[in-house]
């Protein structure tokens, strides 16, 4: 079979079958058999498909995953994210805008302790919008903001998604996971940016309201007992790795022990809250493992069917800039963004994009940033996006779907522009890297 009819057999299939509505991870199984049968044929090619299912799950570099999802649902449980929110409430004092301006710099440092988009995008709406709304700020001040930066728990590690996409497109995970700290924070400060702009054009999009007065002890307190102590956290689980300390799994169960001891200084660890995070971390790992499982097959299939050697060899073939592929690549993971969620993205492209990718010479860790950045994009992107319905379903009665999508469109500007200086300038994803 010619490889495009065999790439075209292998891609229709997983997208007819998720249209159909079959769970993301059955419907490539679905498609990995088919496969199975059609290029190989027989009881050997099922044999070998179930010793692919077992080898692509059994490893270690996936440890990070089911520790990064505790450690968020730790935090989220215990409740110890409102001290964050609480801290940089006294410390921004009368700024105009201020509670969007909590809601980026407490959504990063969450994004920095959690590891989930979703959990992020909710805990903010629940928390930030309607204070926001009581305060009397405009629809698109209140949740421009938390749609943004809830995506930053891709980017900034400890990030799941990233530790999934560094295993599927086998590349270093530790790298990967560094890589997106300071793109994640050129993100936060082009948010922050964004707000200032928004406020100095329309300056009742964020009324302004007395604020108590904060004596500086009282903020040398808040951050003394409130941000430091997660400052650690964080140390631990990025600092340990670029010192070379810690593996990302090692740094994932120094997050997770971090974690819980600031609950226990706290006085918020309770059997309630580790019964609760233990639950919605297998949850979501049985999840993550089955699609795993799923891609990796399905990678392998779409390998041996020839479909990618041939892609690869068509693209680097044409008498094109590399650079105007990247952008190709961009506007499929846009457009998919669109219509699909992260991980059955991640699923039909990782496979095709990365040994494209690494044939045009691109370094795969700075590939891998743009593209957990393009997802994020896809996360917030109408009309499909699902961080636009997890912050429906937490938003005030009367905020409709079309506000909050509005709302979204000078953050998906931004991270374009993120994008884009880290073509100009790849040192803003490799230099962390580089000195681990």
């Amino acid at each position: 079979m010619d490889w495009l009819d065999a790439g075209a057999l292998m891609v229709g299939l997983a997208i007819a079958l998720m249209a159909l509505t079959l769970p993301v991870a059955f419907a490539f199984f679905g498609v990995s058999i088919i496969g199975v049968l059609v290029f190989i044929g027989g009881d050997i090619g099922i044999k070998q498909l179930v010793n692919n299912l077992t080898a692509s799950v059994t490893t270690f570099t996936l440890v990070p995953v089911p520790l990064f999802l505790l450690m968020g649902e730790l935090f989220f449980h215990t409740g110890i994210a409102v001290r964050v929110f609480d801290a940089f409430d006294a410390l921004l004092g009368r700024l105009p805008g201020r509670l969007s301006y909590i809601t980026v710099a407490g959504g990063t440092v969450f994004a920095a302790l959690s590891g989930s988009s979703m959990a992020n995008t909710a805990m903010l709406g629940s928390l930030m919008v309607p204070e926001m709304q009581r305060r009397g700020y405009k629809a698109y001040m209140a949740t421009g903001p938390i749609l943004g930066t809830g995506g930053l728990a891709m980017i900034i590690p400890p990030s799941a998604l990233a530790v999934l996409l560094g295993t599927l497109a086998r590349i270093d995970i530790g790298q990967l996971l560094i890589a997106g700290v300071i793109p994640g924070l050129c993100m936060a400060i082009a948010y922050a940016v964004t707000i200032y702009v928004q406020v100095k054009i329309d300056p009742a999009a964020a009324p302004h309201y007395d604020v108590p007065r904060t004596s500086l002890a009282t903020k040398l307190r808040l951050v003394v007992f409130n941000l430091l102590p997660m400052g650690l956290v964080i140390f631990m689980v990025i600092g340990l790795i670029i010192l070379g300390i810690a593996t990302p799994s090692e740094a994932a169960a120094f997050g997770v022990l971090g974690v819980l001891i600031l609950a226990a200084a706290f006085r918020r660890l309770t059997l309630e809250a580790i019964v609760k995070s233990v639950k919605g971390s297998m949850r979501v790992t049985a999840m993550v493992f089955l699609i795993i499982m799923a891609s990796s097959t399905f990678s392998q299939i779409l390998a041996l069917s020839g479909a990618t050697s041939g892609l690869v060899g068509w693209a680097t073939g044409l008498e094109i800039s590399p650079y105007f592929l990247l952008f190709v690549m961009f506007l499929i993971l846009f457009v998919l963004g669109m219509l699909m969620e992260q991980v059955s993205i991640m699923m039909l492209t990782v496979p095709i994009f990365f040994p494209l990718a690494q044939s045009l010479g691109f370094d795969l860790i700075w590939f891998g940033i743009i593209v957990l950045i393009s997802l994020e994009i896809g996360l917030i992107t109408p009309p499909f996006g699902l961080g636009l319905f997890v912050l429906m379903g937490v938003a005030p009665k009367g905020t409709t779907l079309i506000q909050i999508a509005l709302s979204a469109v000078p953050y998906i500007l931004c991270a374009m522009v993120v994008i884009l200086l880290i073509v100009i300038f790849p040192p803003l994803a490799l230099w962390l890297p580089s000195v681990m």
